[in-house]
């Protein structure tokens, strides 16, 4: 049962991660306050990541806006942003890595191969025979399967407290590399965590069930796992995540404070008053730091 193993207290390194896909909108805005307060509530570094790696969901343009945007608020990152698509040596490295300790295996199952739930393991090799109940078709180009760990995998979130998930049985061997050649997220958000030297990690509470897969494929990387927390997140009128795919307005800056206000509010904390964006910022990362020290 893989025990919590964190970066130990004291030098602090978060990040914002968008995907450009689109303009902020008031949901991402939610954790990207709680990323940035939480590293200066630390006196940490802030640092803005594109995940721009699914090239097409990507947007032309949408990374120079979220910049803007950012800018605009007052949440100025605190050393030169980096973009996924300029990284994948760092990813076919740690792929090869995962390779040479034969815990990776090619599936050529499609989504109609498969059942709604966990991945049965179709494709999974044998260790003793190197055979799988589903051979691969070899006309078909393979996605790329990480080989889990059986039992539970325990973390504690700063936000939501003691987790743990069976990934084996809850997941299932995921993806790390799609048929497509494109390198999945779980893989690459690792990788990139670990070169960056990220300690900790604020997002949105939807990404809470990838946290246990990317902590194996951490420890298989053979990299630290940071310290999680993950925030609430903004609803729709009809109970939905906030969010690009269900075509949520971009953030409104007509008046930067406001949207700041907003957004404080969101993560359930108590209104205050502030007459500019950087008075609120401050005095907001002074209140966040009394609640998670």
């Amino acid at each position: 049962m893989p025990l919590d193993v964190s970066p130990p207290r004291g030098r602090y390194v978060g990040r914002f991660a968008p995907s450009p896909s689109g303009p902020l909108h008031a949901g991402s805005l939610v954790a990207a306050l709680a990323s940035f307060l939480d590293a200066r509530a630390h006196h940490g570094e802030w640092l803005l990541r594109i995940e721009d790696i699914d090239t097409p969901r990507t947007a032309a343009g949408a990374d120079g806006i979220i910049m803007a945007q950012l800018d605009a608020l007052g949440m100025r990152w605190d050393h030169a942003a980096v973009w996924q698509s300029e990284r994948h040596s760092l990813y076919a490295q740690a792929f090869a890595r995962l390779q040479a300790k034969g815990r990776t295996y090619g599936c050529t199952c499609s989504r109609r191969d498969l059942a709604a739930g966990p991945y049965p393991g179709t494709c999974r090799p044998d260790k003793t025979t190197g055979r799988a109940r589903h051979q691969p078709h070899a006309a078909v180009q393979p996605s790329w399967r990480f080989r889990v760990e059986s039992g539970r995998e325990i973390f504690q979130d700063r936000w939501l407290g003691p987790q743990s998930q069976d990934v084996a049985n809850e997941v299932g061997d995921f993806i790390i590399r799609r048929a497509d050649g494109l390198w999945a997220y779980q893989l690459v958000v690792v990788v990139d965590d670990a070169a960056q030297g990220v300690t900790d990690v604020v997002r949105g509470a939807d990404l809470l069930d990838s946290t246990a897969r990317q902590r194996q494929l951490a420890r298989a990387l053979g990299l630290p796992a940071p310290r999680m927390m993950h925030v609430p997140l903004v609803l729709d009128a009809e109970g939905r995540k906030l969010s690009k795919q269900n075509h949520a307005p971009a953030l409104d800056l007509a008046d930067p404070l406001e949207a700041l206000q907003d957004a404080w509010q969101a993560l359930g904390f108590a209104p205050f008053p502030a007459h500019s964006r950087d008075v609120f910022l401050g005095e907001a990362a002074a209140r966040w730091a009394q609640r998670f020290p």
